[in-house]
């Protein structure tokens, strides 16, 4: 026994050694694809945007300028390196319908459709993953069960089963990100039970499971970890879904509530003043083709470098 154990020991770090080397290659073949470094660029800008919108922000974003400032509801942006007149105070993206410097609340919005999208992505990649798990491990009446709860809703449309939720828990970010949490884990669960069934039949989960290794051992600390890179990658263009998700329920005033600077929510108040004040409806949505742009040249890039049939080109 003491020699099985020894050779299973062996074995595991033979395991360890081959998945950090995996790594390596991964993240040199990630840098290689310019699409991927773009995203990459693209995030990492919105990620310190998100961390010091405090500092940079000129102003509150729920700071009403009215009496404050001598501003106009919905002004146009006043720049003074552009010709604006140094007398009027500089707004770049203009005043809001509620006399808010636009600036400022788009500065904030990062802050808030990141957290949406880690937010809802994690909850439904934690979940997605103990029933994909437990279903592709045991199958029987375990896989019937939770792969039927997945296709009922899979057969809706996402955004329609969001609506539906949210309209039975009541309008809110809370009750939004939880809504399309719950509509995301069926992807997750399906691709995590696909990596489990190929996975489970591998000899060193053979072995393993030979040496007496409990299933919670063997799913968890033997399987699981080798059938992440999928997960990797529907997770990442996931969270770009996520972001448009929250972004549409706020549009529809069944999210994030005003004053919250939610980009969602603050092109849906303005969705009148399309031709009298373009610059409050296209720069939030800029700003939500940005995010998910940057997210999904990540997705595409973590794609293509953990495919091993690129292989060959390391």
């Amino acid at each position: 026994m003491n020699q099985e154990n020894k050779v299973a020991a062996l074995d595991a770090e033979a395991m360890s050694i081959k998945s950090v080397s995996l790594w390596r290659i991964t993240w040199r073949r990630l840098f290689r694809r310019r699409s991927a470094v773009v995203g990459m660029i693209i995030l990492g800008i919105l990620v310190v945007i998100a961390l010091t919108a405090q500092w940079i922000a000129p102003y509150d974003p729920l700071q009403v300028l009215i009496g404050i400032e001598p501003v106009k509801q919905r002004q146009a942006p006043c720049i003074h390196l552009f010709g604006c007149p140094e007398d009027q105070p500089q707004h770049i993206a203009g005043i809001d319908g509620n006399v808010r410097d636009e600036f400022s609340r788009l500065l904030y919005g990062t802050r808030v459709s990141l957290w949406i999208g880690l937010s809802t992505v994690t909850f439904a990649i934690v979940i997605g993953t103990i029933l994909g798990a437990l279903s592709g491990y045991f199958g029987g009446w375990v896989d019937n069960v939770i792969m039927r709860i997945m296709d009922v809703l899979l057969a809706f449309p996402s955004l329609l089963l969001a609506i539906a939720i949210v309209t039975v828990l009541g309008p809110g970010l809370t009750n939004a990100l939880l809504a399309i949490g719950i509509v995301s884990i069926p992807s997750y669960a399906r691709v995590v039970r696909a990596s489990v069934l190929s996975v489970r039949e591998m000899d060193y989960v053979s072995a393993t499971r030979a040496l007496g290794g409990s299933n919670f051992d063997i799913l968890f600390r033997r399987i699981l970890p080798n059938a992440m890179t999928p997960l990797i990658v529907q997770g990442t263009l996931g969270i770009a879904t996520a972001i448009l998700d929250a972004a549409a329920l706020s549009f529809l005033g069944l999210g994030a509530q005003p004053p919250m600077p939610e980009w969602g929510s603050m092109l849906g108040s303005e969705r009148n003043q399309v031709f009298t004040a373009p610059h409050l409806v296209f720069l939030p949505g800029f700003a939500i083709m940005l995010t998910v742009l940057s997210f999904n040249l990540l997705g595409d890039g973590l794609r293509d470098a953990l495919d091993p049939r690129l292989a060959h080109n390391t």
